[in-house]
């Protein structure tokens, strides 16, 4: 089985690049370019050199020893929540700014949820020196108000999506009308592994030095490069994907993606796309998507901004159609005591989104000599104010 995508763009029958014709140049001049760019070795030099010197990598891959005594099995948290900017999502934002800058681009869009990718792109152009424009949904606007204070301080301008939802799949749309509208001199840069073909390869391959590092960190500490399991959180899902990438032709190495479940997977108020999903298109690529009956796109919901997305990257549908990953679904009231067991066994405060993957060491029981490796995607500083209304603090 390939779990790479293939010429076309697809992983399997997911994938793709269904764009309307104005979208097509803009799209087009990424694919044509994207690999050769990224193969050139002035490229992999001055990307490495940033993600060590800029970014702070390689982040630790940490013992996590109450945790471990507390599930009987042998826990290692990979500190992506040690990231400048405090999450993953500048690993990709890294590649895509000098992918733009080898294009000529001037001008960046983004889109975001959690406020992470946001700011991981704002970051990203004030140390470029590029224009940066950020589209956000308003509901995200209001519950990550320190991030879009960060964007701003970072020079970005913030632009409220008002339709829909008002949360991350209508700043998509929002960023790519504007994609549609200036051809030119402007660069999407994507933050998940979703969108047209190439961007889901692209940002998985930014992603996976994540996967690379563990190969290396944990030979250094087992004396074995691959772990039992590795578990990351999913709404587009880039961590997962950089986590799981240098592991995917691995079989003894079992892949969990955890999506967020709301109040409940069959509550009306969810996101967990592998069980209410089916086959659809959004945002230019064919994968599993919440619809209604004729088509309508599902309302997502999690108390997590960076979870509630309707759909799911492709390369994450072929593994849970393949059942190559296993997947899961953790409820907000799951997470929310996830996050908070962390902060007081080992001393860290965990992104919502990275506390859905916490999550599953209450659903699933582990060998005692298991090795799990938790992909800790971001830190929770951004998401104290929903700590503090929910545990009343």
């Amino acid at each position: 089985m390939n779990y790479n995508v293939n010429e076309a763009g697809f992983y399997g029958e997911f994938g793709g690049a269904f764009i309307p014709e104005m979208l097509y140049p803009n799209v087009e001049e990424l694919r044509q370019n994207y690999l050769k760019i990224m193969s050139e070795p002035a490229f992999k030099e001055e990307f490495e050199q940033l993600l060590k010197d800029y970014v702070g990598r390689p982040t630790p891959l940490y013992f996590a020893k109450r945790l471990s005594e507390k599930y009987n099995t042998k826990i290692y948290l990979k500190r992506e929540d040690l990231c400048h900017t405090g999450a993953h999502k500048v690993n990709n934002t890294i590649g895509q700014i000098l992918l733009a800058k080898r294009l000529g681009k001037s001008r960046i869009i983004a889109e975001t949820g959690a406020g992470q990718h946001g700011v991981a792109t704002a970051t990203v152009c004030a140390l470029m020196g590029l224009q940066c424009i950020v589209y956000m949904g308003e509901i995200d606007i209001e519950r990550q108000a320190p991030n879009v204070a960060r964007m701003k301080m970072l020079g970005a301008e913030v632009r409220p999506a008002l339709s829909g939802s008002r949360t991350l799949k209508d700043a998509t749309n929002e960023a790519i009308r504007d994609w549609i509208n200036n051809p030119v001199d402007t660069y999407y840069i994507i933050g998940s592994v979703v969108g047209p073909h190439p961007y889901p390869d692209l940002v998985a391959r930014f992603q996976s030095v994540i996967s690379a590092e563990i190969r290396s960190q944990l030979l250094e500490k087992e004396g074995a490069e691959t772990p039992d399991y590795v578990i990351a959180c999913v709404g587009g899902g880039s961590n997962a994907a950089g986590a799981f990438y240098h592991f995917l032709d691995t079989p003894s190495v079992q892949l969990i993606a955890v999506e967020a479940a709301g109040k409940g997977v069959h509550s009306g108020e969810s996101a967990a796309t592998s069980v209410l999903g089916k086959t659809g298109v959004i945002h230019g690529s064919k994968t599993l998507l919440m619809q209604t009956k004729d088509g309508q796109i599902t309302e997502p919901y999690s108390i997590s901004a960076g979870l509630d997305y309707p759909g799911v990257g492709p390369l994450h549908a072929h593994l849970f159609q393949t059942g190559r990953a296993r997947f899961f679904a953790a409820t907000d009231a799951e997470s929310m005591e996830a996050g908070l067991e962390l902060c007081q066994l080992e001393g860290i405060i965990p992104a919502i989104e990275s506390a859905h993957a916490l999550a599953v060491l209450q659903q699933k029981k582990f060998g005692k000599e298991a090795i799990v490796i938790i992909n800790l995607s971001g830190r929770g500083d951004k998401d104290l104010d929903t700590y503090i209304d929910y545990f009343q603090l």
